[in-house]
């Protein structure tokens, strides 16, 4: 897989995290860098570390799937980015309240599921996690942080229309494994 495509997957994972930043952004009269920190190192730590267990889970089933696994992979990426589509679309309340360490822990876990997801895709097309891993936390590090003073500067302006182009991301490569695979 190269480079870009990694860094795209990626950057579609870091959307969730990045619309939770720019609302928690939005919370913040001033911006306290240690808060900022402790937020954007949970969501890239959980990004890093899902993909791998997906991963772990997927190289137990690939010898089951071979045939249908860029299918797999396919439909995983879709589903993915659908869902990111969806729930940009959802109404969410916005809290007041700062994030304590046990809602950006759950947070934190509830934004990685697609990166779980993305971890299975990665075993069955037999690729290597480990760089993917790496950059999807270092990328979603980076997006979160710029989420957090996106949002106390900006607002909601742009929430939605990321979660979107996550999802579209994703979908988009979602079909690209499925053409090389089928060509």
């Amino acid at each position: 897989m190269d480079f870009l495509t990694l860094f795209l997957i990626a950057l579609g994972l870091a959307m969730d995290c990045f619309a939770v930043s720019i609302t928690n952004g939005m919370t913040m009269k001033s911006i306290r860098m240690g808060r900022a920190l402790k937020i954007a190192l949970f969501f890239g730590f959980f990004q890093a570390v899902m993909p791998m267990l997906g991963w772990l889970a997927g190289m137990g089933l690939s010898g089951f799937i071979k045939g249908i696994d860029h299918w797999i992979a396919f439909g995983l990426l879709c589903f993915v980015g659908v869902k990111m589509i969806y729930e940009a679309f959802e109404k969410k309340e916005n809290s007041q309240e700062a994030l304590n360490t046990a809602v950006l822990l759950a947070l934190s876990l509830a934004t990685s599921i697609d990166a779980l997801a993305v971890g299975l895709s990665f075993a069955f097309l037999e690729a290597s996690i480990f760089l993917p891993a790496v950059t999807i936390g270092l990328v979603t590090f980076a997006v979160s942080m710029s989420g957090i003073f996106i949002g106390n500067r900006l607002g909601h302006f742009f929430e939605n229309k990321m979660e979107i182009a996550g999802g579209l991301i994703l979908i988009g490569i979602g079909i690209k494994i499925l053409l090389e695979h089928m060509l």
